[in-house]
């Protein structure tokens, strides 16, 4: 643990910590919840979320901003990727809003990362905006999610070339391979393509995960449609019970079997699955610059419902 430069503000402390007490996650949580209750959405991503707990992670800063014993803020730092700057997330309590404590947190991330930093502003409010600008930072990336009914589903039968077959993902056996093609398919994104077995049994460990709405394309698969076959796309979704929808969490495929349309058709087949599960939803991330996935998606009858922003410093 160590101390951020010393605060202005009487009484306002900040903590940087490499892992979280049980006691802080919770406290941690609570927060996330509260602002999620009044934001209408997550402040810090499925994956941050998921990096509270089980101990330290290499690369994975945590930020505590509080006021007293109430904590006030909190923000993430990972600093994984050998290229990018540091990525962080961070969130005001709504209570607490107003008062300085994000721009406090913003100043500690800008310290820690040497000025060399991005940062995410789920939903793109004006506040954040406002405080993008005066941490001196500039948008840089648009992150789409995008939304359409599952009824009707009027989209066409998911058609495979010959030799490809679809089956579901088997735990622990289809583990390394799935990696493998998720990590070439994803080699330009350094988010989704740095998955790790870690990140891979944390996601296993949530209450959504479902293997039999995960699927994978493989080709010269067992005669019998037993498990096996050599893996060439995935479409894995997931299913947020609570609001009711369907995700199409993530489709990737192998780079030398892009282009055959295994985008398109490894989609229907996950909408198919959602719909089947009686979902009236789905929904989906996408950056706004990636145009070959927006026009399928597009096509698919999917239209933009809110965005994500983020900032990056200019140093």
């Amino acid at each position: 643990m160590t101390n951020a430069p010393a605060d202005p503000a009487p009484g306002r402390q900040i903590q940087t910590l490499d892992a979280l007490t049980a006691d802080q996650e919770q406290a941690v949580r609570a927060l996330l919840a509260e602002a999620a209750r009044t934001d209408g959405q997550q402040a810090v991503s499925e994956q941050g979320r998921l990096q509270l707990r089980g101990g330290r992670r290499e690369g994975v800063q945590h930020f505590l901003v509080s006021v007293g014993d109430t904590l006030t803020g909190y923000a993430q730092l990972e600093a994984t990727d050998p290229v990018e700057a540091p990525a962080a997330e961070l969130v005001v309590h709504p209570s607490h809003r107003g008062q300085g404590n994000g721009r406090a947190l913003g100043s500690a991330l800008l310290a820690a990362s040497g000025r060399r930093l991005r940062v995410w502003a789920h939903g793109g409010h004006a506040a954040a905006r406002h405080l993008a600008q005066v941490l001196g930072l500039a948008k840089f990336r648009e992150l789409r999610q995008l939304r359409r009914p599952l009824a009707p589903l009027n989209i066409p039968e998911p058609v495979y070339p010959d030799g490809v077959t679809v089956r579901t993902f088997v735990p622990g056996q289809d583990d390394a391979a799935w990696l493998a093609v998720n990590a070439a398919a994803f080699a330009h994104h350094p988010e989704q393509g740095s998955m790790s077995q870690r990140d891979l049994d944390d996601r296993k460990a949530e209450s959504w995960f479902d293997p039999k709405g995960f699927f994978l394309a493989v080709r010269d698969a067992d005669a019998d449609g037993g498990p096996g076959g050599e893996i060439v796309g995935f479409h894995w979704t997931k299913v947020h019970a609570d609001e009711q929808l369907g995700e199409v969490y993530v489709v990737g495929i192998r780079p030398d079997a892009q282009g055959g349309g295994f985008g398109k058709a490894l989609t229907a087949t996950g909408l198919r699955h959602l719909a089947a599960e009686g979902l009236p939803t789905a929904m989906l991330y996408v950056d706004a610059d990636n145009t070959a996935a927006v026009t399928v998606y597009e096509r698919l009858g999917f239209t933009t419902h809110e965005v994500d922003l983020m900032y990056r410093s200019e140093s």
